[in-house]
């Protein structure tokens, strides 16, 4: 929950800064008829939008186990981080996109230059803002990780969703102060038009990218290495556990994780013995592990198990091949 309350502090602090950015760069637009700078007010008022549905993803992702979804609502939050990668590329990326191609054709004259450099210095300080909390947050959660790989390995799409949203913004803050200021050196005003094209190339990477991120979350991936082991370890060290052949997990939300376990147990063990062996080791997972929500065991021999494990790693590396074609 620490780790939430931290996502959401990150959130919030995104929410407030892109809507304070996308009210004066809609005026400044509008004082000035710069494409650029109203590419910009998309891009903010999408982040805003963006914001709001990460917040509605994390309420509903902690709504408690019912009938329907015995698992929880983790996966809501992979859904929402998705849609918003899905926005990103359609309205932001998609509106830039129109707007450059716009004044590309029929370039504008900038009016009051010196809204749009106040306005864009603005943007940066609040936008800056932002990105340094979630820089920060994101570096305490990496580890001794590179970033790429951090955002790979990361069950928490919030944080790098915020944290390349203003990464992005940045970029587009940068590219509008160039389009602007080489329409008013050159007195071509296609620059403008150019910068646009230029926003939304920025947020269209920034989306695909996203998209990839949160789709491998929503098909349902394994727990991290680190969690399997601990989960492992916990459950080996149960005495009338004879052998633990592996264990099978999947990540149901930033943390919430389903575990199944092929085991076997001591030759001597009854069933009822057997059944409080099981209990006894969802006590022990339940106090060292509480992200774990499900646990299955299932008593196999290894040789079963190791058919098993084989057929899972030849899908794997079919599945590679696939993705490399």
């Amino acid at each position: 929950m620490a780790s939430h309350s931290g996502s959401k502090t990150v959130i919030y602090a995104a929410l407030a800064g892109n809507l304070l950015i996308a009210l004066t760069k809609f005026v400044a637009a509008s004082f000035t008829g710069s494409s650029a700078m109203l590419s910009e007010g998309v891009h903010s008022i999408v982040d805003t939008g963006n914001e709001l549905l990460l917040l509605h993803g994390l309420k509903r992702a902690s709504i408690p186990p019912d009938r329907v979804h015995p698992f929880g609502h983790g996966r809501e939050l992979y859904f929402w981080s998705f849609i918003v990668a899905l926005l990103v590329f359609a309205l932001g990326a998609g509106v830039s996109f129109f707007e450059g191609v716009l004044h590309v054709l029929n370039p504008a004259e900038i009016h009051n230059v010196t809204v749009n450099y106040i306005v864009l210095g603005l943007s940066v300080f609040f936008e800056g803002t932002s990105w340094l909390l979630a820089l920060r947050h994101f570096r305490r959660t990496k580890g001794k990780l590179g970033y790429l790989a951090a955002v790979h390995r990361s069950k928490d799409p919030t944080v790098f969703s915020i944290l390349f949203e203003d990464s992005a913004a940045l970029l587009g803050i940068a590219i509008a102060l160039s389009g602007i200021t080489a329409s008013i050196l050159t007195g071509n005003f296609i620059f403008d038009g150019i910068a646009s094209l230029g926003i939304s190339v920025i947020l269209a990477v920034t989306a695909i990218f996203l998209a990839r991120e949160c789709k491998g979350l929503l098909l349902g991936e394994a727990a991290l290495p680190e969690v399997q082991k601990a989960i492992f370890n916990i459950v080996s060290a149960d005495p009338d556990v004879q052998k633990v052949n592996g264990i099978i997990t999947q990540q149901m939300g930033p943390n919430q994780v389903v575990v199944n376990v092929s085991l076997e147990f001591e030759d001597k063990l009854t069933a009822p013995k057997i059944e409080e062996c099981v209990l006894r080791i969802e006590r022990n997972l339940a106090i060292a592990r509480p992200e774990v929500v499900g646990f299955f065991v299932k008593p196999q021999t290894a040789g079963i198990w190791a058919r098993r494990r084989k057929k899972i790693e030849a899908n794997h590396e079919d599945n590679n091949d696939s993705d490399e074609e």
